[in-house]
């Protein structure tokens, strides 16, 4: 008897950890993960880095194309789309979510982007694309868009006859090294518990370079082809999400969509459109302080300005947060007050020091218009893999930027629930372990 239920003790345990495994379904949860692309629960196989510092300078040295994509989102059909960080394969995003294309549903890792729309994957007989692709004859709800409806009017790139009807293509650039070519189509997405029918998305069939996600990417922007707009009142423009910290290997955050079990006391600021760049999601940004001290910032470079697209977004998909250069040499010329001790540069850090001294090092609080954010002493510093150096962990926007824009990035939205309520345009932040 002992021996017995040895066994099925055992039995037990083998099924309880199974049930509990964190990379698995989430049959009971409404919440989708966001998975880190170096995680555990990541399908992909990263090259191994030294350290977890230099994998985040390796993804941080990508931001200058990121930035500089989101700068020229103009509102128009020929915009490139999106060039965001890592490398090979890997060098787009850095955070993916678990969702089901097609009738039965087939499983793919998507990159979230909150500053795109158009979602799109890799399709079957793609040439040039990862070995995990979808299969448009397997499923029972898949069908073709052509160039006559008015999603198809929506996408960057098309490639349509100016008379009679064909199916709707378009091709899009990735900066210097990439570019995808697509058909528009519509299937079932299954997101967690919800299926969201007849969703268009691209369904690419050639990639040439190596940025483009190796198994698609889901938009979360604010055009009509996001998956927010598509969905209408299922989740009523509601979503939120939490980042884990990039050294947060064993565990994922959580994607929230709709208005159910959003956090309800939390404190918000106003959400900005420009129909400048009317993807991103703008938010006044009206000062920032180090310590104590609020910095002297002039206010052209906070200003928001729906006709030139200037001024603050808050985006998923770029690592660190950038500001323009008179904004950043402000905060580094108080932050150096306060730290007494000689400054390097680390890749596109310059404000690196002993790390001995950061007990003297001042936090950074950013105001925004109806709430304050102080940044953890973890979403504003990063140490060397010996742990000898500390580095302020905000950097300039390039020089070859030509646009006033500030960006809010993912290393200090981590740990965070970051709301966006889009009907009533308002943005919420609090913080949360997102573990």
């Amino acid at each position: 008897m002992d021996f017995i239920a040895t066994i099925l003790f055992l039995a037990l345990v083998i099924s309880s950890t199974k049930a509990l495994d964190p990379c698995g379904p989430q049959p009971d949860d409404s919440d989708l993960l966001v998975i880190p692309i170096y995680g555990k629960c990541s399908p992909f196989n990263p090259p191994k880095p030294d350290s977890w510092f230099n994998t985040v300078m390796n993804m941080a040295s990508k931001d200058p194309a990121r930035v500089k994509y989101l700068s020229s989102l103009v509102a128009q059909k020929t915009t490139a789309v999106p060039i965001a960080s890592g490398q090979q394969v890997l060098n787009i995003g850095n955070y993916l979510v678990r969702v089901k294309i097609g009738t039965p549903g087939q499983l793919m890792f998507m990159v979230l982007d909150t500053s795109n729309d158009v979602a799109w994957v890799p399709c079957s007989g793609c040439n040039g694309c990862s070995a995990t692709t979808f299969s448009p004859n397997t499923s029972s709800t898949y069908g073709s868009l052509d160039c006559g409806l008015p999603q198809c009017a929506q996408v960057r790139g098309l490639s349509c006859p100016a008379t009679g009807s064909a199916a709707c293509s378009f091709n899009q650039s990735y900066g210097g090294d990439s570019s995808f070519s697509a058909n528009l189509v519509r299937d079932s997405l299954g997101l967690a518990n919800d299926i969201v029918p007849d969703f268009a998305f691209g369904c690419i069939n050639a990639i040439s370079g190596g940025s483009v996600p190796p198994q698609g990417l889901l938009g979360l922007g604010r055009g009509p082809m996001s998956l927010i707009s598509q969905s209408g009142a299922l989740y009523s423009g509601v979503f939120s999400y939490c980042l884990p910290s990039f050294k947060s290997y064993y565990f994922s955050g959580s994607l929230k969509l709709g208005p159910v079990g959003q956090p309800k006391n939390i404190r918000t600021t106003p959400l900005l459109k420009s129909p400048h760049r009317p993807s991103l999601y703008y938010v006044n940004l009206t000062g920032i302080s180090v310590g104590r001290v609020q910095v002297p910032i002039a206010p052209e470079y906070l200003a928001f300005n729906p006709n030139t697209g200037a001024g603050t977004i808050i985006d998923s998909g770029t690592v660190v947060t950038r500001f323009v250069q008179p904004i950043y040499k402000a905060i580094r010329d108080e932050f150096v007050k306060h730290v007494k001790v000689p400054f390097t540069t680390i890749g596109v850090f310059d404000t690196c020091f002993d790390a001995t001294a950061e007990a003297e090092a001042p936090l950074i609080t950013l105001h925004f218009e109806g709430l304050s954010m102080t940044l953890p002493m973890e979403n504003s510093f990063l140490h060397t893999s010996a742990g000898s150096r500390a580095c302020l962990a905000i950097a300039p926007v390039p020089n070859n930027v030509n646009a006033a824009m500030n960006v809010i990035a993912n290393l200090q939205q981590q740990n965070h629930r970051i709301l966006f309520d889009v009907i009533n345009s308002r943005l919420g932040i609090a913080r949360e372990a997102c573990n």
